[in-house]
């Protein structure tokens, strides 16, 4: 009996100091989702970075910026307003949540995917941000076809959306952010789009424009 309660007050010391180990870990991971309502897709330095350019944000403009990042099927139609209301207690005021839905059905027939909403807390805050350029910030990063999955694109499309939201509530106020990032991706598009202009003006030329000139150049020297 005498072991078993030594065993018993053992397992209780090794718990308590497991514990105490644990519960900076436990509060850390707290204090970096404190942008992250719902978080079912950001991995943890991502959510560090959200976390720094929303702190920041914070403190020079006092609007805050949220995010819902949800693996959750939602059905075509869904309204996407009537859901943020389930999170406007843990909400501060003024702010603007930012959901991201990869999975969210856009159109059934055609088994298209993907929802962004940005619902701003007034009429006021909604003028403080471009609503197309937040949200073409993630559409442009998962959209690209290349060799990267799904969830790093989720991953580079969040910030890179986030991070333009809080670059333009700054704005808004005059005020300058030193922790976000540049839209570098926008500038890669760009660059993108003229060299495939140019590579099919080089083909025109080449192909088409320059025999006809061609010709036409010899029918006049032969006149």
């Amino acid at each position: 009996m005498n072991k078993a309660k030594l065993g018993a007050t053992s397992f209780k010391g090794v718990f308590a100091i497991l514990a105490l180990c644990l519960l900076p870990l436990l509060l850390n991971a707290e204090q970096l989702s404190t942008h992250l309502i719902r978080n079912d897709l950001v991995n943890l330095e991502a959510s560090k970075l959200i976390d720094t350019i929303g702190q920041e944000l914070e403190e020079k403009t006092g609007v805050h910026a949220y995010i819902v990042a949800t693996n959750e099927h939602f059905p075509e139609r869904f309204n996407l307003v009537e859901y943020s209301k389930q999170y406007e207690a843990k909400l501060s005021k003024p702010y603007v949540l930012f959901i991201f839905a990869p999975y969210a059905t856009i159109i059934a027939k055609a088994q298209e995917r993907g929802r962004i909403g940005i619902i701003p807390s007034s009429a006021d805050v909604k003028k403080m941000y471009d609503y197309d350029k937040v949200r073409n910030a993630a559409i442009e990063v998962v959209a690209l076809k290349d060799s990267n999955t799904d969830e790093a694109k989720f991953n580079v499309g969040i910030v890179q959306a986030y991070s333009e939201l809080a670059d333009e509530l700054a704005q808004a106020k005059g005020i300058k952010l030193t922790n976000t990032i540049p839209d570098e991706m926008g500038l890669m598009l760009t660059i993108l789009r003229v060299l495939v202009y140019t590579g099919t003006l080089i083909v025109l030329w080449i192909f088409i424009f320059r025999p006809m000139w061609l010709k036409m150049k010899s029918r006049q020297m032969d006149e």
